[in-house]
């Protein structure tokens, strides 16, 4: 062994649990920069892995360097582990081979120095049984357009209407990618092949929007509330101006699976965002985007008749405002003869972003691409990094729902049944919410 590379025992450690890692791991800028203040990565090396175009090759990369870079870099590692949150896998790297004796068969097989690819991992746990409810269909990588910035013009005509949204970083990103499902306490999910491309598409476009962003995949449904939880038990949400929660999972109404197969429901996750249980966030937007069925049923639409579509149904922007008006005069009529208080409404400040449709006899299932991601969080990246210099997050949905209602694509095991797909939103939003996207007030 050289003097300079990794012991033998934690280099061992690497090895055994490569193929988890490659799958799991979550290399981002939090990690890369930890890495390099404890001087186990030089800057060319952490350049090197961040310019690699898929998390898998990020992970693959920074696994083939560590064991170079001396006996320090195993416990520096797992403590990067432990600050971005990933104690998981210090866990499962710091847990003796003794006390290991339930490990798959799989994880036993991988004993060589390179991690194996999480589709070989995907393919040797599991063949696919029937047509996923999330369609896989093929095309080109998502664009990668950089950000446009917002003008000072813009900004200073606009911020004095909207939230307050010029700290750096912006917020906390929060992004629960489940992609590979237990076979065994699940096996009517399939794997939700394209669905790692959705949450580097999404760690992409928010890290530029200047949000701090935590990718976590494959989480059991206990898992994905702890790690909500803590997400939301962040003190440093103090000093930030908004935050951003993006699930992505299979799903039915109001509900999304973990790998285990159990649900979590969404409503929870709004409760563990309300003024009443996440007071650092109070007055500040939380946005939600929630990737995932709601459903079985495929919406093949209706012939258009030609005339002016309209609507009278008042937007959910005007029923919230609606109650939180009367709620206001509820509170002037009962009047406080002691010291003047503000309150708030348990639930406020949120806009929640769904991949399809809630609906009561046929819901729509959110399509999929191998390559480019869901129509969903393609349109979403597309028009984030084109419009959020100027554009209202609620007008942002709107144009995602308008773009995706263009598209159209084949029902599975067909040629012909052509299947619609469409997008909604919900908001509580009090104010404008802009983006202002590397704008920098000047005092």
């Amino acid at each position: 062994m050289l003097e300079c590379g990794m012991l033998e025992q934690d280099r061992r450690a690497l090895r055994r649990r490569s193929a988890v890692l490659c799958k799991q791991l979550v290399v981002d800028e939090l990690l890369i920069q930890f890495l390099q203040a404890d001087e186990i990565l030089t800057e060319s090396m952490a350049e090197s892995i961040m310019a690699e175009q898929t998390s898998h090759k990020r992970s693959w990369r920074l696994l083939l360097l560590l064991p170079k870079r001396g006996p320090r870099a195993f416990s520096s590692f797992c403590s990067a582990l432990q600050e971005t949150d990933q104690q998981h896998l210090c866990d499962l790297l710091t847990q003796s081979p003794e006390k290991d004796g339930k490990e798959t068969h799989s994880e036993r097989f991988v004993e060589s120095p390179l991690p194996l690819s999480t589709q070989e991992g995907i393919a040797a746990k599991r063949a696919r049984t029937q047509e996923s409810m999330e369609f896989s269909l093929d095309a080109d990588s998502p664009i990668n357009t950089p950000v446009l910035p917002c003008t000072t013009e813009f900004y200073l005509s606009h911020c004095q209407k909207s939230y307050r949204m010029n700290s750096s970083p912006r917020g906390f990103a929060l992004v629960i990618s489940n992609v590979t499902f237990d076979p065994r306490a699940a096996p009517d999910l399939d794997p939700r092949k394209g669905g790692e491309v959705d949450d580097e598409v999404l760690r992409k476009v928010f890290t530029e929007l200047d949000y701090l962003v935590t990718v976590h995949r494959d989480l059991t449904a206990q898992g994905m509330r702890a790690c909500i939880e803590n997400f939301g038990r962040r003190q440093d949400h103090r000093t930030v101006d908004s935050c951003v929660v993006c699930l992505l999972s299979h799903g039915v109404e109001g509900a999304i699976y973990g790998t285990d197969g159990e649900l979590l429901q969404l409503d929870w996750v709004f409760e563990a965002f309300d003024n009443a249980h996440c007071p650092l966030l109070q007055n500040k937007p939380k946005m939600f985007f929630i990737q995932a069925c709601r459903g079985e049923e495929m919406d093949c639409g209706v012939e258009q008749i030609d005339g002016p579509v309209r609507t009278s149904s008042p937007s959910c922007e005007q029923r919230d405002a609606g109650r939180e008006g009367q709620a206001d005069a509820d509170s002037r009529r009962r009047g406080d003869m002691g010291r003047p208080r503000i309150k708030l409404p348990q639930r406020s400040d949120m806009i929640c972003g769904y991949a399809s449709l809630k609906g009561q006899k046929i819901c729509t299932a959110a399509m999929r691409n191998t390559k480019r991601g869901s129509w969903f969080i393609q349109e979403l990246n597309t028009a984030l990094r084109l419009h959020a210099r100027d554009t209202h997050i609620a007008d942002i949905l709107v144009q995602v729902n308008g773009h995706i209602k263009e598209r159209e694509g084949y029902a599975p095991g067909t040629a012909h049944h052509r299947c619609k797909e469409m997008s909604e939103f919900t908001s509580s939003l009090c104010k404008d919410l802009y983006l202002f996207p590397k704008y920098q007030p000047q005092y």
